[in-house]
């Protein structure tokens, strides 16, 4: 490690918390990027597999972006929710239409943890009730009501909460109880779960759930799950909010939004938003239906939330997304590569599984020749990628064995066919 980098870590444990986790045995210094790509304070050159978690959704430094952040702090950079905002009103207006929720309104938060946090707020109040379902190996932000919703124990500091939890199957594949089953009989039994807890229960708000599971190891259930489990709510009354923060704005390339998977009994509820939206600038949001966001019987604002320069971000960046089709290159491209990455696979004793649709792809690694979980592997693959130039992330359940690739909707194939060839050799060296 050079000695800027090695102070300036030093400098960031002795002021920064200890449980802020960093990259890599020697942490870099992202100093600017390009397209696809960004340097370190060294002047090394990387792939950008992961976009800063899945948030520089288009490209970095994308001249729209960048011209329509910089002409609006030219104007004004900030005003709050107290007064008319034109750029909010705008991107409302887009994303309410684009939700598929009929009579929407439209909420800007500053984060997909503050997005969360809303739309439960307006679940339980809607239904006077704090019990909420979420799903088993789930996440869903940092804060102290996200974290008492969030199935992954990694993730989860405290057992304390406002809301009282109760955690249903479905949300991974092909492990638990019920992976041997054909997927149609997986939804059944899972159906069959949901069904038996909610005969225990009185008054349920509503289900959360991530259609694609994020930090979880970009894991999912059969497309239609999610639709099913949407029928038996509604016989209560339950809502269904749609947490799509990793997997909105056509990431999966299939579908604009993750519920639309599972759409035959129509839209969410709430569905909330951030990171690709804003390519980087921090926006995040809720979309609900009138009668449920207008529930709230007390004053509420947002500081920051819907902040003018945002939303010019976010206008802007959702314009480019639009008119070049980057949900169709996620389908493309993504799809191209997780074909390449499944016959890598095919010859890495490492590799238990590559999943995901899109630009949003895991390959879980365990230890050869067994089902066990192998996080010293994933983590030996990071530090081998980055060696070579690409930037790759990580996560799963209870063990942080799955390497999460999520690139800019903008890849190219001769960029995925770059990334994938140094993962290959990664993954040749751990095996």
């Amino acid at each position: 490690m050079t000695p800027n980098r090695a102070s300036l870590q030093a400098r960031h444990r002795s002021v920064l918390p200890d449980w802020l986790a960093l990259y890599y045995d020697e942490p870099i210094e992202i100093t600017h990027g390009e397209g696809r790509h960004v340097w370190d304070a060294d002047g090394k050159k990387y792939l950008d597999f992961f976009g800063g978690i899945l948030t520089t959704m288009t490209a970095h430094a994308l001249p729209e972006v960048t011209k329509a952040v910089s002409e609006q702090a030219g104007r004004i950079i900030h005003s709050s929710t107290l007064y008319l905002n034109r750029p909010m009103v705008e991107l409302a207006e887009r994303v309410a239409q684009l939700s598929g929720i009929p009579d929407a309104r439209v909420f800007f938060t500053t984060s997909g943890t503050e997005a969360n946090d809303t739309a439960l707020l307006l679940a339980t109040a809607y239904r006077r009730s704090n019990q909420i379902l979420a799903m088993r190996n789930s996440y869903h932000g940092r804060s102290f009501t996200a974290v008492g919703i969030t199935g992954n124990k990694g993730w989860s500091p405290t057992s304390l909460s406002p809301l009282q939890t109760l955690y249903v199957h479905g949300g991974v594949r092909s492990r638990g109880p019920y992976a041997a089953l054909s997927d149609a009989e997986f939804i059944d039994a899972c159906v069959a779960d949901l069904r038996d807890m909610l005969g225990q229960t009185r008054g349920v708000a509503a289900l959360i759930a991530e259609p694609v599971q994020g930090v979880g190891g970009f894991t999912a259930p059969p497309d239609g799950l999610y639709a099913r489990f949407r029928e038996v709510l509604k016989e209560d009354g339950i809502l269904w909010i749609s947490d799509e923060v990793q997997t909105g704005w056509g990431r999966t390339g299939e579908h604009f939004w993750g519920w639309q998977a599972h759409g035959q009994s129509g839209p969410p509820d709430i569905l909330t938003f951030a990171k690709g939206i804003g390519n980087g600038m921090s926006i995040g949001g809720v979309v609900a239906r009138a009668d449920v966001m207008n529930s709230l019987d007390s004053n509420s604002i947002s500081t920051f939330g819907g902040s003018p320069i945002t939303m010019a971000a976010g206008n802007a960046n959702l314009s480019y997304l639009l008119e070049h089709d980057l949900q169709g290159n996620a389908r493309r491209v993504g799809g191209l590569l997780i074909e390449r990455l499944r016959a890598v696979a095919a010859g890495a004793a490492a590799v238990r599984e590559v999943r995901g649709r899109g630009l949003m792809i895991g390959v879980e690694l365990v230890r050869p020749g067994t089902d066990e979980a192998a996080p010293d592997a994933a983590a030996a693959v990071l530090e081998s990628c980055r060696e070579q130039g690409l930037l790759i992330g990580k996560g799963g359940g209870h063990d942080t064995s799955v390497l999460r690739i999520a690139p800019p909707l903008s890849l190219t194939v001769a960029e995925a066919e770059e990334g994938a060839a140094i993962l290959e050799r990664a993954l040749r060296e751990v095996s």
